[in-house]
């Protein structure tokens, strides 16, 4: 590295070449050595000297302190900018907060578990006892059960059926035909004197369709050439039911105790000159159900009994039996 110094006497051209290349530790030495009137003679002692180790070594400490008097500078600017500044903040990140849930305090399975009463099914009843044959005190019970909460004494006195209305009970052994022909000595004679329309001799209530037609082909060898009537609602209307009485004379009628209702509440049907009325009591069905033990069947066949055929019964007129 060549470094030109010059005296007060050189052109300003060759002076202003010092100021490029020499080091900023040895600009003091070379100011002082221009004012010193030895001239060239302390000049050329300086060159004689290793200065440029020295100046090396205070060149890095010099550019140290100035690279940390730049860097704090910028420090402070960037802390003490003004809000039209767009420099990018950052945010401090929220550490994770541990979340910990409350576990519920333990308490006995008789606590929170209610006890639940069992049930008793048809079955595990079947099971434990054979099946016994209705008998006219069930319907007797089972008719002050229904209105024991909902009328007064003298009303449920009223809706009381008479045991001389009563039919005998079939013990279980047998046919539908064979228990009606026990009960009805007389069907021929009954038969050949009913010449009335919208009305029927023998009415049988039964708790669904399927069940009325295998009452209806169990029952061929009582009716003869009787004319049969299909008193449900599936498949048939009303109308058509209604109808058909009216323009025809029949002798049995078998159905279901809601539209055999429907059609006495609508003047479809009369019941005055009926005389047999058959209650499907002791059949049951696939859940072991009898016709009783169907809330919905139930509930029509009693306001079926109580709309027409209880004032009957205790008249005289109409005969009451359990199949």
């Amino acid at each position: 590295m060549l470094l030109f110094l010059c005296d007060a006497s050189l052109p300003a051209r060759l002076r202003s070449c010092r100021k490029v290349r020499a080091p900023a530790a040895k600009r003091g030495s070379l100011a002082g050595k221009k004012a010193d009137p030895r001239g060239a003679g302390s000049m050329g002692d300086a060159l004689d000297e290793p200065w440029w180790e020295a100046a090396a070594g205070e060149g890095s400490g010099s550019d140290a302190s100035d690279d940390e008097a730049i860097e704090k500078p910028s420090d402070e600017t960037a802390t003490h900018q003004g809000p039209d500044s767009k420099l990018a903040v950052t945010k401090k990140r929220k550490k994770p907060m541990e979340c910990f849930l409350s576990q519920p305090e333990e308490t006995p399975e008789s606590t929170l578990k209610a006890k639940k009463r069992k049930k008793k099914k048809i079955s595990d009843v079947l099971e434990k006892s054979p099946p016994k044959p209705g008998v006219p005190e069930d319907l007797q019970n089972l008719l002050s059960q229904h209105f024991g909460t909902k009328r007064s004494v003298i009303e449920i006195e009223e809706l009381k059926l008479p045991d001389s209305c009563f039919l005998p009970a079939n013990d279980l052994t047998h046919s539908f035909s064979s228990y009606l022909k026990e009960i009805c000595p007389k069907w021929a004679k009954f038969r050949k004197n009913h010449e009335e329309k919208k009305s029927v001799v023998m009415l049988v209530i039964c708790s669904s369709a399927l069940r009325s037609l295998e009452l209806i082909k169990s029952m061929t060898a009582f009716k003869g050439d009787c004319r049969v009537l299909k008193l449900f609602a599936k498949h048939i209307k009303i109308k058509e039911q209604m109808n058909m009485l009216e323009k025809g004379v029949f002798h049995i009628g078998v159905g279901t105790p809601g539209r055999i209702k429907a059609l006495v509440e609508q003047d479809g049907l009369c019941l005055n000159s009926t005389k047999y009325i058959i209650l499907d009591w002791n059949w049951r069905d696939q859940k072991l159900r009898r016709m009783m033990d169907i809330p919905e069947i139930k509930k029509e066949t009693i306001d079926l009994l109580e709309l027409r055929i209880i004032k009957l019964c205790r008249e005289g007129s109409v005969k009451l039996g359990l199949f």
